[in-house]
């Protein structure tokens, strides 16, 4: 009587779309007989490779949704370089806690310290995860959002900004909003505010100078600092700038006669 399910194994799960299940289940069969597996240890085997085959393709699909300029780790980071930053508060970030409590990571420090290195990390760890991340810089959305209004497509543009777990809104305050596109972005920080959706912002910006970001508007850029820091880990990077130490590299490299070259001369950074 085994038989029949036998020959209908492979169908069954062609079927029920267990595509490598189906491909592994000779290989895997051939291996539990020889080993004398369990049915348990057999079935469990066999549904493990088409878990992890489903996760990888999920993996892949989350780092093209989001976007990501660049795919950076925490690996590639050098924390040495960057003391006032706590590597221990990044670490326990990466675990994801942060996403099931509504938190939001804010990143603040002048131009070429890593804060985007450090938001596109941690938006790979949340795709490697399994969850959706979306990276955009905060002037790129403010486009999105008033294209969004001029095509009568707001409600749906605002709708499919709460889908990701983590936006990560890069570069807020390199460029000042404009009265309507402050209040577009506001909107977003209220909705995700209120669903419990986490936000990781980099800015070159003190809280204090938000105002002048939102249109001058300091009232908004309060209510949105409310919402931002109700729940929030604020790392403010005091370091050098990475380009700033590659450019005084190069130019000692260039001048080669062990003179200092202007950027080493001048103790300011661009």
């Amino acid at each position: 009587m085994s038989v029949p399910y036998e020959a209908s194994a492979e169908d069954g799960l062609d079927k029920l779309g267990l595509h490598v299940c189906k491909d592994r289940l000779d290989s895997v069969a051939q291996r539990a007989a020889a080993e004398g597996w369990s049915y348990t240890h057999f079935l469990g085997y066999l549904l493990d490779g088409e878990l992890r085959a489903r996760h990888e393709k999920r993996v892949e699909l989350n780092l093209q949704f989001a976007k990501f300029p660049a795919l950076k780790d925490l690996e590639g980071f050098d924390f040495s370089a960057q003391p006032s930053l706590d590597k221990r508060l990044m670490d326990e970030l990466v675990t994801g806690r942060y996403l099931s409590e509504g938190r939001n990571v804010i990143l603040l420090g002048p131009p070429g310290v890593g804060k985007t290195h450090l938001a596109i990390a941690l938006g790979v760890q949340v795709a490697q995860a399994g969850n959706r991340v979306y990276f955009t810089t905060a002037m790129d959305l403010a486009h999105q959002l008033t294209k969004a209004v001029d095509q009568n497509r707001l409600h749906r543009k605002l709708n499919a900004l709460m889908q990701p777990r983590l936006l990560i809104l890069d570069e807020l305050g390199y460029l000042a909003f404009d009265p309507v596109q402050a209040s577009l972005l506001f909107q977003v920080i209220c909705n995700r505010y209120q669903k419990g959706q986490s936000i990781a912002i980099t800015s070159n910006k003190a809280f204090s100078e938000w105002g002048q970001v939102f249109a001058d508007d300091t009232v908004m850029a309060s209510a949105a600092l409310d919402r931002l820091l109700h729940r929030a880990t604020v790392f403010n990077i005091r370091g050098e700038s990475y380009r700033l130490k590659d450019r005084r590299k190069a130019g000692a490299h260039t001048n080669g006669h062990g003179e200092s070259s202007p950027l080493e001369q001048n103790d300011h950074p661009i």
